[in-house]
């Protein structure tokens, strides 16, 4: 009743400034448009209020009928589910997996695409492995991360995949590249990460493990990558690369391109330059710099040293070196090679199991107190810390959920 009544009078108020404008008061085109104006926001109220403030919209696929799955809204999908649940979206998108039957949900996108989101390995193994030629990225995906990733694994179809992935696979293999691995790790570990640990144990000092990990990880998967150590984990582990920083940043603003309601506006910021889309150039042209620097150098190196290996001299075990031997590579398919391995290495270790995507306690530390022991299964790690009501160092066992 009280949807009719605001339309009533929205209409009542056009009908008004129709007669008005018929006296010859004011110009009749102006009042014209003013009416179409109110005729639109009266369908736009209408279509809000139905939509959002009622229980009307349909849940996607794998809900349970206790709140979890997402619910879909004409013109504008699941969009809006995703919108309000921005601040919260993996403990929202892990709660509607967890409620359907087959861990798996399907919603529709603006434009009435469908999209699906799944945590059942048997699904991810069908569209990873099994079926993978059947799940192309397609060309908006691709549009989207062309600035960051250009034609590296994780942004290319067909042929340049096909490539990227054979020579990563063989590689990653090879006993010369598992060994230059556990040396860098073990180096890493023993001269850095280790004595950080050490030292904040011996002063009671609180860490925000989940910083020093992905610290911990990122000077490791750059050494994979070019042999090059950003230093991220050196002296007392609170230094920040540049190169790191334009990195996350670069990483972060790229994948927040596909949360936007009307994809043009993206475009608009790009071509405009303002904006999110100016600090990602700016991230991006920083890691790019950083990436084509080191690759220059390397090819160079590569050149003087050509006799050496002729002779017998070992070659160099990281993954940029392998690609060498490609023929015809250029400098930037090697930029988006590596660029896309240090993504991968980083996410996928950055936390030593946990999922990076969630990051869960990204700007928290690790503290201890009576509030923090929680119901849930507890992992066998413990970790010290300083309690700041006593002064002393107690320990704390990270809960971790299990589906």
């Amino acid at each position: 009743m009280s949807v009719l009544l605001h339309l009533l009078y929205l209409l009542h108020q056009v009908e008004a400034v129709s007669q008005f404008s018929s006296s010859g008061s004011l110009p009749m085109d102006l009042f014209s448009l003013q009416s179409i104006l109110l005729l639109f926001l009266a369908s736009l109220y209408f279509y809000f209020f139905f939509f959002f403030f009622s229980s009307s919209g349909k849940k996607s696929a794998g809900a349970d009928g206790q709140g979890g799955g997402i619910k879909n809204y004409p013109i504008f999908g699941g969009l809006p589910e995703f919108f309000m649940n921005r601040s919260r979206y993996l403990d929202w998108i892990t709660g509607a997996l967890a409620s359907s039957p087959t861990n798996t949900l399907v919603f529709v996108r603006p434009g009435d695409k469908n999209g699906i989101i799944t945590a059942n390995p048997a699904n991810v193994e069908h569209i990873l492995k099994t079926r993978f030629n059947n799940y192309p990225k397609g060309e908006t995906f691709i549009a989207i991360l062309d600035d960051f990733l250009g034609k590296g694994i994780f942004n290319s179809d067909g042929e340049l995949w096909r490539i990227q992935r054979k020579t990563a696979s063989y590689e990653f293999n090879s006993r010369s590249l598992r060994n230059f691995i556990m040396e860098n790790v073990t180096v890493e570990l023993r001269s850095r990460l280790v004595p950080i640990l050490e030292a904040a144990a011996g002063s009671c000092r609180t860490l925000n493990l989940q910083d020093i990990f992905e610290r911990f990880a990122f000077d490791n998967v750059c050494k994979l990558a070019f042999n090059f150590d950003p230093g991220c984990l050196a002296g007392d582990g609170t230094g920040r690369n540049e190169f790191m920083l334009a990195f996350e940043e670069a990483a972060k603003l790229s994948y927040d391109r596909f949360m936007y309601l009307f994809p043009s506006m993206q475009k608009i910021k790009k071509l405009l330059n303002v904006g999110y889309e100016r600090r990602l150039r700016n991230a991006i042209a920083t890691v790019h710099r950083f990436a084509e620097d080191i690759i220059r150098s390397r090819i160079e190196y590569r050149r003087m040293r050509m006799e050496e290996k002729a002779s017998g001299r070992q070659e160099e075990a990281d993954l940029l070196s392998r690609f060498f031997d490609i023929e015809n590579i250029s400098a930037e398919f090697l930029r988006d090679i590596v660029i896309s391995f240090i993504l991968a290495g980083r996410d996928r270790r950055g936390s030593f199991g946990f999922c990076r995507a969630a990051r869960p306690w990204k700007r928290g530390s690790w503290k201890s107190s009576e509030q923090s022991e929680h119901a849930t299964e507890s992992s066998p790690e413990t970790i010290s810390t300083a309690s700041k009501s006593s002064g002393k160092c107690s320990t704390y066992r990270r809960p971790y959920w299990r589906p």
